[in-house]
């Protein structure tokens, strides 16, 4: 799928001002195609690699001999690492080599995989959970470049499309990994299928992107400087910010829900296994398709409606999920909505924040998702105390907790949220 360019291209000046670390306009060349269906499979296949292990938690917990608590601590570091790469990893594509630098995240992820995969025990396991998320971020490279390269005309489709991929993904892999346990067996199987399809990406993904992301003839900015100049971007765009607080928020009730669901179904009185638990995922698919649909709406309405909305939609799931905690309709439908929700929730808070400039687009995007996965890894974190120490029920009101900011987050300084 590529998207034409619908502006008549504007030539670049030669001595075009140089672009500073927190983003003075430079003047940007015209919106070039874009090879959405190949991002976003890629997209897809890499976030995959933080959210396939969560249907085998209490399947490791057996085969390592270890408590589910220890287990759940896998989702932990998965998203604490996944925010690690986004803030050591992200920023650089806005003056690296891209081509070069996909290609060298692939394979270490890829190497990691295999790492996880023969892990003998939990800690090591856990460092490779570590490694192998830290750098699986490239889902955070290609949506700042596909947003660039579409243009703002069609800025809120392209992020849609994008989410639509990584959405799929996160969902998905569950039901496969799910699959590939009760197949095979082995919850180790799945690890080496994440490895071999994260490889597979080396062929294909590099060609689809261009050799630099940044303004022709802008300055290459420092590697230091752009890390530490990080913190001055949430101080100059107020939009940044209140969008970051509200990501962290819904992508912690997000986090909380999903990482308590596979040990709430293995439980008594359900006891389903990892096969009945990864296709929850697959009963959210329509969820994830009709989020795509957030990326036209925010083009058109703007990012606070779909935003709010989005909000509604989440905490609507809660409640059916917390109201009827053994039924599996009420449980599905809760699981549908809460994906439904968080996901055009982060195409609307996105698209905002890669509206800010070409020239800082993968930068605002780092401080945007390492908001969003600190919070996803809060989550995960808080999802394993609640549901070992008090249940599920009093898991669900956590996460609604955690909605309940985000509404109050998307309320305060409501212009600064609207697009």
């Amino acid at each position: 799928m590529t998207l034409p360019s619908s502006r008549a291209r504007t030539p670049v000046r030669a001595a075009a001002p140089a672009a500073s670390a927190v983003g003075a306009t430079a003047p940007a060349p015209a919106p070039a195609p874009v090879n959405v269906l190949a991002l976003a499979v890629a997209g897809a296949v890499t976030v995959a690699n933080i959210y396939f292990p969560q249907p085998l938690l209490a399947a490791v917990a057996r085969g390592l001999d270890v408590s589910d608590r220890t287990a759940g601590l896998l989702a932990t570091t998965a998203q604490a690492g996944y925010a690690l790469g986004i803030l050591l990893l992200v920023p650089l594509a806005d003056t690296a080599r891209l081509r070069r630098l996909t290609g060298t995240l692939l394979a270490l992820t890829s190497g990691a995989l295999l790492v996880a995969a023969a892990a003998p025990n939990a800690l090591t396991l856990l460092l490779a959970t570590l490694a192998l998320s830290t750098t699986t971020v490239l889902p955070q490279i290609l949506t700042p470049v596909a947003a660039v390269l579409a243009g703002a005309e069609r800025r809120g489709r392209v992020v849609g499309l994008i989410g639509l991929g990584l959405t799929l993904g996160s969902t998905l892999s569950r039901t496969v990994s799910g699959a590939v346990s009760d197949a095979s067996g082995s919850w180790r199987t799945a690890y080496l299928v994440a490895a071999v399809a994260t490889a597979g990406l080396l062929c294909v993904l590099p060609r689809a992107l261009p050799e630099r992301l940044g303004v022709p003839g802008a300055c290459r900015v420092p590697y230091g400087r752009m890390l530490a100049g990080l913190p001055r971007l949430l101080g100059v765009h107020r939009a940044l910010r209140v969008s970051a607080l509200v990501g962290a928020c819904v992508f912690a009730a997000y986090s909380v829900f999903w990482a308590a669901l596979v040990f709430h179904l293995a439980a008594p009185p359900l006891g389903y296994g990892p096969g009945a638990a990864g296709l929850f995922g697959l009963l959210t698919v329509p969820a994830a398709l009709a989020s795509a649909y957030a990326g036209p709406l925010t083009d058109r309405f703007g990012t606070g409606r779909v935003g709010r909305w989005a909000l509604g939609c989440v905490g609507l799931g809660l409640a059916a999920a917390g109201l009827a905690p053994y039924a599996p309709v009420a449980l599905a439908a809760g699981a549908g909505l809460v994906v439904l929700g968080t996901s055009a929730c982060q195409v609307a808070n996105q698209a905002r924040v890669l509206g800010l400039g070409r020239e800082v687009a993968a930068r605002v995007n780092t401080v945007f998702m390492l908001a969003t996965f600190g919070g996803g890894a809060l989550g995960s974190l808080t999802a394993a105390w609640l549901y070992g120490a008090y249940g599920w029920r009093a898991t669900v009101l956590g996460a609604a907790s955690f909605t309940a900011l985000g509404v109050l987050a998307a309320s305060w300084r409501r212009s600064a949220f609207r697009a």
